[in-house]
C-alpha cells in the first residue's frame, strides 16, 4: 500500500497521541520513542487521573494527585512529536513547510508549560481544572505563535 502521506491527517493523529503521526510517517523507531515517553511521563505526571478528576469538575482532586515536577515536561514534548510528524508528513508530501513553522508549536509549548506551572493555584471558591489551564495555555501560545510566524513572513525576515 503506496499511499501518500496527508499532513493534516498526520497532525490530528499526533495530538490525538504523540508517536502516532512518526508511525502514520512510517518513521517506526521516532513514533515508539515518543509513545514511550509520552507512558513515561503520563504515568509519572499521573497525567490520567489528573484529566480524569479535570473533566468531571473535581479540580482540588486533579491538582492533589498530579506530579508536577513530571507533567511539566509534558507540554514540551507533546508539541514538539506534533511539530516534527508535521514536517515529516509535509516534506513526504513534497511541500516546502514555509518560514517559522516552528513558532506555534514552539510558543504553544511554552505557554502550555507556564500554564502547568500556575495550574495548581487555587483561587477559592473557583478553581479551573488544570488540564482544561495547560490546554488553554496551548491555544494561546499557538494563536500567538502564528501571529508572530504571519507577521515574520510578511515583513520577509530571514
Amino acid at each position: 500500500m503506496n499511499r501518500k502521506v496527508n499532513p493534516s491527517e498526520v497532525l490530528l493523529w499526533s495530538i490525538a497521541f504523540p508517536g502516532f503521526g512518526q508511525i502514520i510517517n512510517k518513521n517506526y523507531i521516532r513514533g515508539a520513542f515518543f509513545i514511550g515517553l509520552e507512558f513515561l511521563i503520563n504515568v509519572n505526571a499521573n497525567l490520567n487521573m489528573n484529566i480524569l478528576y479535570s473533566f468531571q469538575g473535581k479540580s482540588v482532586q486533579a491538582i492533589s494527585v498530579t506530579n508536577y515536577e513530571w507533567a511539566m515536561f509534558y507540554p514540551c514534548v507533546y508539541m514538539f512529536a506534533i511539530y516534527e510528524s508535521y514536517l515529516g508528513a509535509i516534506e513526504k508530501a513534497g511541500k516546502l513547510p514555509g518560514d517559522y513553522l516552528s513558532l506555534p508549536f514552539v510558543c504553544g509549548a511554552y505557554f502550555s508549560t507556564v500554564a502547568v506551572i500556575v495550574s495548581n493555584l487555587r483561587t477559592e471558591p473557583f478553581v479551573i481544572p488544570p488540564t482544561f489551564v495547560a490546554i488553554i495555555g496551548i491555544v494561546i501560545g499557538v494563536v500567538i505563535g502564528n501571529g508572530l510566524r504571519q507577521l515574520l513572513r510578511r515583513k520577509g525576515m530571514q
